[in-house]
């Protein structure tokens, strides 16, 4: 069952908003009149003066749920990486924040973008709706601008022809949920004016089962779209298997991982917290 946290956020805000501002203009200055009545006793005008519990709720409600609304709608956002395929840059259990005015100020629940602010650059780690299952979020790096032409073989990243240098930097450490990726190679990947690292499976082939995007050869991004990849390149499901990304999908862009919890290793990676997302 999906939780939509943003349409139960912005209905809560509303609901608690539209008690308090009725109570406020209609019922309270009734109350008011009431208890300024000299025919009413003490009684009465304690009873007149007392707020329904259901409007103290409200009151007391309404802010802080409006903040909330504001920061994870228009500032920031928080996200857990549930797999590995952003290894080694994202680990299982990496909690980190999303910048949500990076790519424009969209309307909570229906994403309308209202305000132009700036497009994703080839290297952005970005957050978006999975093309295929909107209600699902994803999360990998920006290879591929509207116009590039992309295409992968050899393990090695080109774009626009150009191959995409890629430094060894030998077996990968591999530790916790991300065991499985033993005997992998880590290497730097220069990407644009983007360096970070990768993980590489000389084990594995270029396309997992299904991934036939770049089974052709080079692949030219449509307009308004964009072709983001894992950096866990033989474990992710990217758009090499489904296709571009629609810029109406994008969430953010990460930048910071703020906790980490991997129930594998059983405590938090302390090292890991605090860094930002390259």
């Amino acid at each position: 069952m999906h939780f939509d946290f943003p349409t139960i956020l912005t209905l809560a805000c509303l609901v608690t908003g539209v008690i308090w501002a009725i109570d406020a203009w209609v019922f309270a200055p009734k109350r008011q009149d009431l208890a300024q009545s000299p025919e009413a006793d003490d009684v009465v005008r304690a009873k007149a003066m007392r707020e329904p519990v259901l409007v103290e709720y409200a009151r007391a409600f309404f802010p802080v749920i409006l903040v909330v609304l504001l920061l994870r709608s228009f500032l920031v956002e928080p996200f857990r990486i549930p797999s590995g395929s952003m290894m080694p840059t994202l680990l299982v259990g990496d909690f980190i924040m999303v910048n949500k005015f990076s790519y424009g100020i969209r309307l909570p629940v229906i994403n309308k973008k209202i305000i132009e602010i700036g497009d994703p650059e080839r290297g952005d780690v970005v957050v978006f709706r999975y093309p295929l299952d909107p209600t699902t979020d994803y999360i990998k790096r920006i290879v591929g601008l509207p116009g590039d032409r992309i295409s992968y073989h050899r393990k090695t990243l080109f774009v626009n022809g150009e191959p995409q240098k890629l430094q060894d930097l030998g077996v990968y450490d591999a530790y916790g949920s991300g065991i499985r990726m033993a005997g992998a190679r880590m290497a730097k990947e220069q990407l644009g004016d983007v360096a970070h690292d990768v993980l590489i499976d000389l084990r594995r082939p270029d396309f997992n089962p299904g991934c036939d995007v770049l089974t052709q050869g080079e692949f030219t991004v449509p307009e308004g779209h964009y072709f983001a990849m894992g950096d866990n390149r033989d474990n992710s499901n990217d758009s090499r298997c489904w296709g571009t990304v629609p810029d109406e999908n994008l969430v953010g862009k990460a930048f910071m991982i703020w906790f980490n919890w991997d129930s594998a290793i059983g405590h938090p990676e302390w090292g890991r917290i605090g860094t930002t997302v390259e």
